[in-house]
């Protein structure tokens, strides 16, 4: 704890934002359906609208949970190759990535720790719409940071409002709200051979706005077997049928290749922590990927007052994968989506009341095909040809009432969620299994306002989590081990308690902290049949670990010092802890050679204290130059590796800096950045494989590197 005090003490970063934030009056433009702001003003983040937190559109000010958005303005000169170059400085969003940014993990309050593949336990959207599998499952191939206009973040049980979403809801946005046509080419580049070039358009009228974005990425990787390369495409086309109404078509492809090194011995890290395993090398370990969704979606107010709206989604998903393992798989999906919701606004004895209901239907089919691999070669002939069909069908319904006007609010939800999982063996018809799970998840929450700017607020609820199908493969000793799927694996269940308080405290007279943002959160959770890997003859299974119990507590702040000198600080303490956990151990038999008690034992993959500290200076030359500055500080204590914690990771501090420049000449804009991460080239563990048999658990961090970024712009 002393190094954090001590770093507090220290210089601290954020990305500064313009003069315009400090509650300038907004240059709007009428289109119809909505009002956009321009692009180039900023209203402050406590009086941004976003409609992840509740499903419908409400001030962050508003909404009683913790909740974030993130502007691109916000991280127009980092890097942005992996989720957490983005989204680091959220307070309570731990994420630990693995090869770049298409294997990372996202934890937030502990949901989503457990995942040694893909993302668990958050909702994950694009665009409002699931990225995530219907069992939870994700991978964000599909994000491309050039093309997102903003980002929403609700932290904490968010199963009340959508499917296995117990940690909160991530909720990528294309950047369709511009106002002015515009083309942007953007180049980056940097250390282990990151090369990533795309173009952006953007046209807008007044009868629709048009949005097109193309990215390829390619990186060698900084350890060995790592390299991976990407080809992105986002596109966005909304038109206005009549003043009340909007249509949007959204479609997205990406394909590309990541090969994996794996995670390596304590010895073998300490020898060389950017080797790869050899195993992996020789497996050639790898995964291709191509996926491609087409959506559409209405929305319709139904007259002037604008008090009753409707949306209707409807969405198609193609996925192909190839990866090598110990196997060859190849796995082809085909998607189905839909959504509906329904909105009111009226009186109810003179209070206001919003009322809300809607549904969401996945389903998801396709063959998964196994060979033998030899050297990351396909063998002849299929091993095993199964079926699998998932699917995901609820409902929600939500209300939200002032008790007191515009002073307490009310809001109630709860939502119903039936998770369905089949799968067929096509060279034994008669072995096939089917499982569902189902449950009924609400929630209340308070909200009071101690003044217009300043608001606490307290929710209880409970949260429902299914096992992802990945989790549910047999394994050889189950109490069915003849089947397909584990027919002993429990959902995951939890009740959760949440208090904090949040508040924009302004003060245009002063010169020094003139304003400050910051929210605080306590946070409680007790979990039942936690879900947890672990490890047969070396294949990851997954069990449920009986009862554990997360305590915590979530602070953010950002201020303006002085004129332009930003600081933000996030940080987040856990304390999760096994209340009640014995784990059998096996022989290559099967037989109990072991009954371990890990009750009292600390989590794995959470650090106690996580912290986040940015200073950034903004300096303007002329009105058409701006110079940025920012440095950075990740401060993450030690992590357990494992559930019965025989190890743990080394507490490490990071320090990246960054420097930018944007530059408009009429029509013209040139935005440069070059920075450098992890400037001291510090070692340490970036991703922890829990629970691995063979001791296998450490993924070393992203050593010393270079980046820099020319991004050039016309505005029609």
């Amino acid at each position: 704890m002393s190094k954090i005090f001590f770093w507090l003490t220290l210089f601290f970063i954020y990305i500064s934002l313009p003069q315009s934030l400090l509650m300038a009056q907004e240059d709007k433009i009428e289109n119809r359906y909505y009002v956009i702001p321009r692009s180039d003003s900023l209203t402050f983040e406590m009086d941004e609208v976003v409609v992840t937190g509740t499903r419908t559109s409400k001030r962050i000010i508003d909404i009683p949970y913790s909740v974030s958005r993130l502007s691109n303005v916000n991280y127009k000169y980092d890097k942005k190759i992996s989720i957490s170059d983005v989204l680091g400085s959220v307070p309570g969003l731990f994420m630990q990535s693995r090869y770049g940014n298409h294997d990372v993990r996202i934890s937030i309050r502990g949901f989503g720790s457990r995942s040694n593949s893909g993302i668990r336990g958050v909702r994950i959207l694009l665009d409002d719409i699931p990225e995530s599998e219907p069992d939870g499952q994700t991978r964000i191939e599909a994000i491309d940071f050039n093309s997102i206009g903003h980002i929403e973040i609700v932290k904490g049980n968010s199963s009340s409002l959508y499917t296995n979403a117990p940690g909160g809801v991530v909720n990528f946005i294309n950047d369709v709200n511009f106002t002015r046509s515009f083309v942007t080419s953007f180049n980056e580049f940097g250390s282990f051979g990151l090369k990533r070039n795309g173009l952006k358009l953007g046209i807008r009228t007044p009868e629709y706005g048009y949005l097109l974005t193309y990215s390829y990425h390619n990186y060698q990787g900084y350890r060995s077997h790592s390299s991976d390369y990407w080809n992105i495409l986002n596109t966005v086309l909304e038109t206005y049928p009549n003043d009340l109404s909007r249509l949007q078509i959204l479609g997205y492809f990406v394909s590309g290749l990541i090969r994996l090194p794996g995670s390596l011995t304590l010895h073998e890290f300490k020898f060389n922590p950017m080797m790869a395993d050899s195993i992996e090398i020789a497996r050639d370990t790898r995964r291709i990927s191509k996926k491609g969704r087409v959506g559409i979606r209405f929305s319709s107010f139904f007259d002037e007052s604008r008090n009753d709206q409707i949306e209707l989604t409807a969405y198609g998903t193609i996925k192909y994968f190839e990866r090598t393992a110990k196997d060859y798989r190849i796995i082809n999906r085909y998607g189905i989506g839909s959504s509906f919701k329904f909105m009111n606004k009226s009186k109810f004895f003179e209070h206001s009341n919003e009322f809300s209901i809607g549904g969401d239907l996945l389903y998801q089919a396709g063959p998964i095909e196994s060979f033998k691999n030899i050297f990351g070669q396909r063998g002849d002939g299929v091993d095993k040809l199964t079926d699998e069909v998932i699917g995901n069908a609820g409902f929600f319904i939500s209300n939200s009432f002032d008790v007191i006007e515009k002073k307490l609010s009310l809001l109630l939800t709860g939502r119903y969620d039936n998770v369905v999982f089949e799968a067929v063996d096509k060279a034994l018809n008669s072995r096939s299994s089917k499982r569902s799970f189902n449950a009924f998840t609400p929630k209340l929450a308070l909200n009071y306002k101690l003044h217009p700017t300043v608001a606490l607020y307290s929710s209880y609820g409970l949260s429902f989590d299914s096992p992802a199908g990945n989790e549910l493969d047999n394994y050889p000793f189950s109490s069915q081990p003849a089947i397909l799927i584990n027919p002993d694996l429990r959902p995951q269940k939890s009740k959760n308690f949440e208090i904090g308080v949040k508040g924009n405290l302004i003060d245009h007279k002063k010169s020094f902290l003139r304003n400050v943002l910051f929210e605080a959160t306590f946070f409680s959770s007790s979990i039942n049949d936690e879900i947890v890997p672990f490890e047969v003859n070396k294949v990851v299974y997954y069990r449920n670990s009986a009862k554990t119990s997360r305590n915590g507590f979530e602070f953010g702040l950002t201020t303006e010092i002085l004129s332009r000198l930003n600081l933000k600080c996030a940080y987040a303490f856990s304390n999760f802890k096994y209340k009640e956990y014995l784990a059998k151990s096996t022989n290559i038999t099967g037989d109990v050679i072991k009954l371990e008690d890990f009750s009292n034992n600390t989590v794995p993959s959470v650090p106690k204290h996580n912290v986040n500290l940015s200073l950034s200076y903004e300096y303007k030359i002329l009105q058409i130059l701006t110079l940025f500055l920012k440095e950075n500080l990740i401060y993450v204590s030690g992590m357990q590796v494992d559930d019965r914690n025989s190890e743990s990771t080394d507490s490490y501090s990071v320090w990246n800096t960054l420097f930018g420049s944007d530059l408009t000449l009429g029509r013209f804009n040139i935005l440069v950045s070059m920075g450098v991460n992890n400037m001291f080239n510090k070692t340490y563990v970036g991703f922890v494989n829990i629970n691995s048999t063979s001791g296998r658990y450490y993924e070393a961090g992203e050593p010393r590197s270079y980046f820099g970024a020319i991004n050039l712009g016309y505005t029609f």
